[in-house]
């Protein structure tokens, strides 16, 4: 009876697990969709501001910004590394961090002149640095999937355009999840500062309009790059974290469906199991009653 009472309490403790796992699921797949509209819809919006900085940039124009002048030799950088605050998401978190240490050493290996500041949002992100016995210079724990454009703005985005166009940062690197589709994202390090390493792959198409497109620029050309550069500079960043955010709710809903069914597993074979042992301790119940009645004929 033992055997068979440790089966079903196993099995009990495995239906409480998939009960969790299923509804984790299903918290997921609901925030998974309420992110991937945010990011659908600010894709358009930053490619098409993007593409119009390129316009801007190479419309030979004689207009100069901060923002858009390449530093050859860099001194000062900042790797920012976007994480999740909360774990159960398979290797969503794993991959970021690998990128961004192979990032990091390469860095190392290139330009080893160049003193590199690392910021990191996530609670799992700074905690598995911290295990690696690496202590990040800035950390961030409030941003959660439901991320503000304002948000992002008066925490990162002013301070990062204040310190490059002052000199206090010279190359701007942020690790995160790139999402492309519902079936497909991949840890990348983008550069974000200089703008004119802002490229998107989809683009190509744009270069060919860049030579035929003419500008009227009122006020003044300097106006209106300092209005739309820096604003060009906070979508993106702003996107980084959009994509995060749903590339977190997508990795987490593949982990706990596939922790579900190998639960349905687990349950179905501790029921055939238990099953097994009742019948058996049920059998030797019987032969002992039978045998007690014919001791006693």
């Amino acid at each position: 009876m033992a055997k068979a009472r440790a089966l079903d309490k196993r099995r009990k403790s495995i239906r409480n697990i998939r009960k969790i796992t299923r509804t984790m699921e299903l918290i997921s797949t609901a925030r998974f969709k309420k992110a991937m509209d945010r990011a659908t819809a600010a894709t358009d919006y930053t490619r098409r501001i993007t593409k119009l900085v390129g316009h801007l940039a190479h419309a030979g124009l004689e207009m100069t910004h901060p923002l858009l002048t390449d530093r050859p030799h860099p001194k000062r950088g900042v790797m920012l590394v976007l994480t999740a605050n909360r774990g159960m998401c398979g290797g969503y978190n794993g991959n970021v961090l690998r990128a961004a240490m192979m990032e990091r050493a390469a860095w190392a290996q290139v330009m080893p002149e160049m003193d590199v500041r690392l910021e990191v949002s996530g609670k799992r992100g700074i905690s598995a640095l911290k295990f690696r016995g690496i202590q990040p210079d800035a950390s961030y724990t409030h941003f959660e999937d439901m991320v503000t454009f304002e948000e992002v703005d008066d925490v990162l985005a002013r301070r990062l355009l204040e310190e490059y166009e002052t000199g206090q940062l010279d190359r701007l690197d942020v690790v995160y999840t790139k999402f492309e589709s519902a079936s497909r994202q991949r840890a990348v390090v983008e550069t974000l500062l200089p703008l004119t390493s802002l490229h998107d792959e989809d683009e190509g198409e744009a270069e060919e309009e860049q030579h035929t497109i003419d500008y009227d620029m009122i006020p003044s050309a300097e106006s209106l790059l300092d209005e739309i550069v820096p604003t060009s500079f906070k979508v993106k960043l702003f996107k980084c974290f959009l994509d995060s955010a749903v590339s977190e709710q997508i990795a987490r809903m593949v982990a706990m469906k596939s922790a579900t069914e190998n639960a349905d597993k687990i349950i179905r074979h501790l029921s055939m199991v238990y099953n097994r042992a009742r019948q058996g301790q049920i059998t030797g119940e019987l032969l002992e009653i039978i045998g007690g009645a014919e001791a006693l004929n």
